[in-house]
C-alpha cells in the first residue's frame, strides 16, 4: 500500500497511534534481559523518500563504526534519556543531534511499547512526523549513513521473518531490507509500527535479538 507523504497520511497514522493500547513498562523485561534497565528512546521519523517521490518513509540509520557500542549496526535515531527528560523529548533531541532534523513537540504522533534490550536499556519508540524539520544532515560521529524506508516496504507480507538461535528459546525477528537482514531491537520496533498501521496491538517485547547485539 502506497502512503503519500501528505496531511491525510499524517492524520491516519496519528489516529492509528491513538487507537494503539500501549503497555505499561512494568513487567516488560523477559527472561535474559538485563535488570535495572536504563531508559532510552528512538524516533520512528516519518518523512518523504527524498528522491522526488511522494511516498512516506521512515528513517533508518547505520551507526558509525567509531562508536563505543553497537558500532556499524542498523538503528533508528535515538539514545539514552537525559535526567528528567521524557522519551518524546529524548527522541526529538536525538533526531536533531544525529540527523539535523529539528521538529516541534506537536510532531509526535504517538508512542509504542517499550522494548527491553539485552544490553541494558528499556527503549521507547516515538512516532514522529518529521515534515518541516529541515534537510537530513547526518552527524558523522554517530551516523555512517541514512536510509529512507518506504512504508510500503515495511508493510510487505514478506518484509519480516522469524528464526531461532541456540542461545535462546525466544524467536529472533528479522526485517528484510534491500538484501540485508536487520534484527531486533530495530526490527522489532519497526514490526510493531507496521502492526499499528494495520490496526493491530501486536506485542514485541519477547522477540529476541541476535547475540552480537547483547553487549
Amino acid at each position: 500500500m502506497m502512503r503519500p507523504f501528505n496531511d491525510a497520511t499524517r492524520r491516519n497514522i496519528a489516529e492509528r497511534c491513538a487507537a494503539f493500547t500501549r503497555l505499561a513498562p512494568e513487567g516488560l523485561a523477559p527472561e535474559g534481559s538485563a535488570p535495572g534497565l536504563k531508559r532510552a528512546a528512538v524516533a520512528i521519523a516519518l518523512t518523504d523518500t527524498g528522491d522526488g517521490g511522494d511516498e512516506t518513509a521512515l528513517l533508518l540509520t547505520r551507526r558509525a563504526a567509531g562508536l563505543r557500542s553497537h558500532r556499524a549496526q542498523w538503528a533508528l535515531p535515538g539514545g539514552r534519556c537525559d535526567p528528567g527528560e521524557t522519551p518524546a523529548e529524548a527522541a526529538l533531541r536525538e533526531l536533531e543531534e544525529e540527523l539535523g532534523l529539528k521538529v516541534a513537540a506537536d510532531a509526535v504522533l504517538g508512542l509504542l511499547d517499550d522494548y527491553p534490550t539485552r544490553s541494558g536499556y528499556l527503549v521507547t519508540p516515538v512516532v514522529v512526523w518529521a515534515e518541516g524539520g529541515g534537510r537530513v544532515t547526518p552527524n558523522p560521529q554517530e551516523v555512517a549513513s541514512v536510509h529512507p524506508v518506504r512504508l510500503a516496504t515495511v508493510e510487505r507480507d514478506d518484509a519480516f521473518d522469524f528464526t531461532l538461535i541456540p542461545e535462546s528459546t525466544r524467536r529472533v525477528i528479522r526485517f528484510h531490507f534491500e538484501g540485508r537482514l536487520i534484527h531486533a531491537p530495530t526490527a522489532a520496533m519497526i514490526y510493531q509500527f507496521r502492526e499499528v498501521l494495520a490496526g493491530r496491538d501486536t506485542r514485541v517485547a519477547e522477540l529476541e535479538q541476535p547475540v552480537f547485539a547483547w553487549k
